[in-house]
C-alpha cells in the first residue's frame, strides 16, 4: 500500500509578486541594455555601401534599418573591438522611411557588379509592449494586494479574500486540540460560578430545565473590575461544555467600512444557529454596546450604532434564536444601552467581584500548582498580606516571587520571596543607590513614625505590620497596615483613619517647626475621604442626610452641579473643618507621645526597617483587641 503524504503544503505568500516585478524590470533592463548598438546617419550608410562594407540590411517593420558589416568593413570600422560579431547581430542602426531606404540604396550602389537588397522583416517587441502594459498591471496588483489586506483578518474564510470581509471572526473553540480551562482552574468566584454552571447543565441535560416549562437565560453579562477572572470564567465555560464555543472581541466586529460590523453579527449568529445549541462569548463588549445617541458628532449613519442594532436583533428579534446563549464581559457595564441591558437578552448580571480572604487563599492555591515552594511558605498568611488584590495580581505576585529566588539562585521560592514581591507589585522597584541626604532621611523617618504612633493609639486605625524609608518606585518612604475588610464603615472609623493618615504632616510639624511637600500622598487621600464623608455618605451634620453621589455616571458629563453656590461653599467648609480638626487631633496625640514617637523615628534611622514588635517595645501591647487581618500600604511621596 503506497504512503499517503499528509504533510500540509506551504503556502506561497504573496511577497511573490515583488520578486517577479523586480525580477521583470531587471530582465527589461539587462535586454534592451545587450540589444543597444551604434546609431548611424544616412551619409554614412550610402559611403559604405559605395565601398561595398555591408554584408545585408534588414528592414525591420519598415521603420528601423540594421545594418550588418562584412569582414572588410569590420576590419575598416572595428578594427579592434572585440565585442562586435560578425553576422549575429547589427553593427549599425539606422531611424529611417521605408521609401527613402529603398531610394537611397539604389543610388548608393548603381554600377556596383554585387548589389545587395533591402530585407523586410516583421519583428514583435515583446519587452516594449510589456513595458508598456506596466503602469496598468502594477495598478491591479497593488488593488489585490490592498483587498487581500484588508481582508485578512476573516482567518479560515478564504484565505482573507475581498468577499470575507463580512464574515464573522469569531474563533470555535476546539476542546481536543486547544488547552483546555476547566472549573478546577477558577478560584475565589464560587457564586459566579454557580451561576455559569447552571448554563453548562442546561446545554448537557436540557430536559431537566424544559420539562417544568422553564427557559434557558439567552444572555449572562460578566460585570466586574479588571484582572477578576471575566475572562478565565469564559474559558472554563468553553472547556467544561460539550457545545460549540464561540469567541469574539467587542472591537472585532468595528470596521472602517459601513455595514461590515452588522454584516459580522448576522454571520456569527448564522454560524451558531447551525451548530445549535451553543455558547457565544463576547469579549469587552463595551466596544459594540456603549449607549446610542450619546455622541453628538457621530452622524445618523453611525457604523457603532449599525452594528448594536444588528446585535440587539439578533439576541431577541422577531426571528427565532433558540439553543444559542451569549456569554459577555465588560468593567464599565454603567456605559452599556439600556436596550441590551434589558431582560430577554441578557437576562442575569453576574458581578465578578474582588476577592476575599478565603477567595484570595484558593487563588493563591492555584497559581502555586507548578512552583517549587520551601516549607515557610503559608497560602493563608500571603492570603492576609493582599487584601484588594485581583486573581490578575496574585498571579502576577507568585511569578515575581519565582523570578525573584531565581535571581538569587535558591533552589525554593521561600516566604520572603513572596514578600519582596508583594513590596515590588505595591511600590515599585526598590531604590537602593537613591541619592537622599541626611536631613531628608530624618525628615522621611519623623513622618513614617508619626503615621505609626498615631494609628498604634487609636482604636479604629489601623495598626501597624511594617514600615521602611528605603524608596520605592516613587515613595520616599512606606508603611503597611493590617486594615480590617469591613463591609460598612461608621463616622468614628473614617475620622480615625483621618488622624493616621495625617500623622505623618503632624509629626513633622512638632519635631521641625515646619512641614514639607512629603505629605501629598496623605493630603489627597485625606481630601477624598472627607469630601466622601461629607458630599456621598451624608456624615456631616451641617450638610444633612443628604447625598450627591451619582451611580449612573452621566454628573461629569453635565454641566451643572447637583447642589447650590451655597451648599457648596458649606461643603467647602465642613471639609476643611473635619480635615484641620483630624490634624489638631494627631498634634495632641503625637505631643503626648513625643518621647515615644522620638524613639521610633531614631531607631527607623538606624534600621530603615521596623516592624510591629518595635512598636510594643516602645508603646506596649493595644489595649484593643484586634481581629486577624491583612495589611495596607501607605506611602510618603515628595
Amino acid at each position: 500500500m503506497a504512503e499517503i503524504n499528509n504533510k500540509p503544503k506551504k503556502k506561497i505568500g504573496f511577497y511573490w509578486i515583488y520578486i517577479v516585478l523586480i525580477a521583470f524590470f531587471i530582465g527589461s533592463i539587462v535586454f534592451s541594455s545587450a540589444g543597444s548598438v551604434k546609431e548611424t546617419t544616412m551619409t554614412e550608410l550610402t559611403k559604405m555601401l559605395k565601398e561595398q562594407d555591408i554584408e545585408k540590411i534588414e528592414l525591420i517593420n519598415g521603420k528601423t534599418a540594421e545594418i550588418y558589416l562584412n569582414e572588410q568593413g569590420m576590419r575598416k570600422y572595428f578594427p579592434n573591438d572585440t565585442k562586435q560579431t560578425f553576422g549575429k547581430t547589427p553593427n549599425y542602426t539606422l531611424k529611417v522611411s521605408e521609401d527613402r531606404l529603398y531610394t537611397k540604396v539604389d543610388e548608393a550602389q548603381q554600377g556596383l557588379s554585387n548589389p545587395i537588397e533591402v530585407i523586410p522583416v516583421e519583428r514583435t517587441n515583446f519587452w516594449g509592449e510589456i513595458i508598456g502594459w506596466t503602469p496598468l498591471l502594477l495598478i491591479i496588483v497593488f488593488w489585490i494586494l490592498i483587498m487581500r489586506r484588508m481582508g485578512n483578518g476573516g482567518s479560515g474564510m478564504g484565505g482573507g479574500q475581498i468577499f470575507s470581509i463580512g464574515k464573522s471572526k469569531a474563533q470555535l473553540y476546539d476542546q481536543e486540540k486547544d488547552n483546555k480551562t476547566t472549573f478546577k482552574d477558577v478560584a475565589g468566584l464560587e457564586e459566579a460560578k454557580e451561576e455559569v454552571m447552571e448554563i453548562v447543565d442546561f446545554l448537557r441535560n436540557p430536559m431537566r430545565y424544559t420539562r417544568l416549562g422553564g427557559k434557558i437565560p439567552k444572555g449572562v453579562l460578566l460585570v466586574g473590575p479588571p484582572g477578576t477572572g471575566k475572562t478565565l470564567l469564559a474559558k472554563s465555560v468553553a472547556g467544561e461544555a460539550n457545545v460549540p464555543f464561540f469567541s469574539i472581541s467587542g472591537s472585532d466586529f468595528v470596521e472602517m467600512f459601513v455595514g461590515v460590523g452588522a454584516s459580522r453579527v448576522r454571520d456569527l449568529f448564522k454560524q451558531a444557529k447551525e451548530k445549535s445549541p451553543c455558547i457565544i462569548f463576547i469579549d469587552e463588549i463595551d466596544a459594540i454596546g456603549r449607549a446610542r445617541g450619546k455622541n453628538i458628532m457621530s452622524g445618523g449613519n453611525d457604523e457603532r450604532e449599525s452594528t448594536l442594532n444588528q446585535l440587539l436583533t439578533e439576541m431577541d428579534g422577531f426571528g427565532t434564536n433558540s439553543g444559542v446563549i451569549v456569554l459577555a464581559a465588560t468593567n464599565r457595564a454603567d456605559i452599556l444601552d439600556k436596550a441590551l441591558m434589558r431582560a430577554g437578552r441578557f437576562d442575569r448580571q453576574i458581578y465578578v467581584e474582588l476577592p476575599d480572604l478565603n477567595g484570595r487563599r484558593e487563588i493563591f492555591e492555584v497559581h502555586m500548582r507548578g512552583l517549587k515552594l520551601g516549607n515557610d511558605v503559608e497560602k493563608e498568611f500571603l492570603a492576609k498580606q493582599t487584601p484588594g488584590f485581583s486573581g490578575a495580581d496574585i498571579a502576577n505576585v507568585c511569578n515575581e516571587a519565582a523570578l525573584i529566588a531565581a535571581r538569587k539562585n535558591k533552589d525554593n521560592i521561600e516566604k520572603q520571596d513572596f514578600l519582596d514581591a508583594i513590596d515590588r507589585i505595591v511600590g515599585g522597584l526598590e531604590k537602593k543607590n537613591s541619592v537622599i541626604t541626611q536631613s531628608e532621611k530624618k525628615v522621611i523617618a519623623y513622618h513614617e513614625a508619626g503615621h505609626a504612633t498615631t494609628s498604634w493609639m487609636l482604636e479604629h486605625a489601623h495598626p501597624l505590620v511594617k514600615v521602611t524609608i528605603v524608596p520605592r518606585g516613587k515613595a520616599l518612604g512606606a508603611a503597611w497596615y493590617l486594615p480590617d475588610e469591613r463591609q460598612i464603615t461608621t463616622k468614628e472609623q473614617m475620622y480615625h483613619e483621618m488622624i493616621a493618615t495625617l500623622g505623618g504632616r503632624a509629626a513633622e510639624q512638632i519635631i521641625f517647626g515646619q512641614i514639607s511637600t512629603g505629605a501629598l500622598n496623605d493630603l489627597e487621600k485625606v481630601s477624598k475621604q472627607a469630601h466622601a464623608m461629607v458630599m456621598y455618605y451624608g456624615l456631616d451634620e451641617t450638610i444633612g442626610n443628604v447625598s450627591y453621589y451619582d451611580s449612573t455616571g452621566q454628573q461629569e458629563y453635565s454641566f451643572q452641579k447637583p447642589f447650590s453656590e451655597k451648599t457648596a461653599e458649606k461643603i467647602d467648609a465642613e471639609v476643611s473643618k473635619l480635615i484641620e480638626s483630624a490634624y489638631q487631633e494627631a498634634l495632641r496625640i503625637l505631643n503626648e507621645h513625643k518621647d515615644g514617637l522620638t524613639q521610633l523615628a531614631e531607631k527607623l534611622i538606624d534600621k530603615e526597617v521596623i516592624f510591629s514588635d518595635d512598636l510594643v517595645a516602645i508603646f506596649g501591647e493595644r489595649p484593643w483587641k484586634q481581629e486577624e487581618r491583612s495589611f495596607k500600604r501607605n506611602e510618603t511621596t515628595a
